[in-house]
């Protein structure tokens, strides 16, 4: 009976035992505060803004080749010291044609490979201040004259860009030329010019003879001369026109009535006097074939 009795005491403890074991809360294994926490990310100090370098005011554009403002008005002031008798529209004008200009000169010279280096460019400065008396003495004109120190540096530059191509122009027009060698009989009237023709081909007048008795002087003698010199072009066709020995017909120009001779014709060196002559045409032909092909923005007001 008693063992009986504590048979099933400990059944009852044993069926309770696993009660508790089947009630009990699981135990759960907690991050680390490491694991939890959110990932840190380095913040970067910001940078100051880049400093931005303000735009330059045009007065000019030509074929994409800008002009400063400031590099006008400078050349503007010294036009105004130096020609103050034209008007304000005419040396505005002039500013803008001799800038057109020297730009359009200044695009060619880089495009045949020339190029103003800072040490170039340096050295000039250096020419100019020992021309001037000094740095300080250049710096005083260029602030009188309304230069920026970086307008000037660009007028500079591109005044050294455009006399290199300047003078490839000049060099390339040759020492020697065809010329005639003429003289002339002028006369201011047309009745005058016909009784000189008669004299010539009716009376067989001499020339040089008849010559001396309208110029004493020099008996209408021009000299040689090449094509392109002459400033009257109809007297220059005319005399180019002719052999040695022959006489013109009447030639009209707005100096009068021109018969004249050719003496000799024939490939000879060029006077100084003829060949800076045809320098400046080949210049001014060039410059006025490149403008007519260029496109040119005046920015000014």
């Amino acid at each position: 009976m008693l063992r009986s009795i504590l048979a099933r005491f400990l059944i009852v403890l044993l069926f309770a035992a696993l009660a508790v074991g089947c009630n009990a809360t699981p135990t759960v294994e907690m991050p680390s505060p490491a694991e939890t926490s959110a990932p840190i990310v380095p913040t970067e100090t910001p940078l100051p803004p880049t400093p931005t370098t303000p735009p330059v005011e045009l007065a000019l554009r030509v074929n994409g080749e800008g002009v400063p403002l400031a590099e006008f008005q400078a050349s503007l002031a010294q036009i105004q010291q130096a020609q103050p008798d034209l008007s304000a529209e005419e040396q505005r004008r002039k500013v803008i044609d001799q800038l057109v200009e020297d730009t359009l000169l200044a695009l060619a010279a880089r495009q045949g490979g020339f190029q103003v280096d800072e040490a170039a460019l340096l050295a000039r400065e250096g020419e100019l201040a020992a021309q001037a008396g000094g740095e300080a003495a250049l710096t005083d004109w260029q602030t009188r004259n309304g230069y920026t120190p970086e307008s000037f540096r660009s007028a500079l530059r591109r005044g050294m860009e455009a006399a290199w191509q300047r003078d490839q122009i000049l060099a390339a027009v040759p020492e020697t030329a065809e010329q005639v060698h003429v003289r002339q009989i002028l006369v201011l009237t047309e009745d005058a010019a016909d009784l000189v023709k008669r004299q010539l081909s009716q009376a067989g007048a001499n020339f040089a003879t008849l010559a001396f008795g309208y110029d004493l002087s020099t008996g209408g003698d021009l000299g040689w001369f090449p094509r392109g010199y002459l400033i009257q072009p109809a007297v220059e066709e005319a005399a180019f026109a002719l052999q040695p020995g022959e006489v013109s017909d009447i030639i009209k120009s707005d100096y009068g009535y021109h018969i004249i001779q050719v003496i000799a014709r024939e490939e000879r060196a060029l006077t100084q006097d003829a060949r800076q002559a045809l320098q400046r045409t080949a210049l001014d032909n060039w410059l006025e074939q490149n403008r007519a092909q260029s496109q040119v923005e005046e920015l000014l007001p």
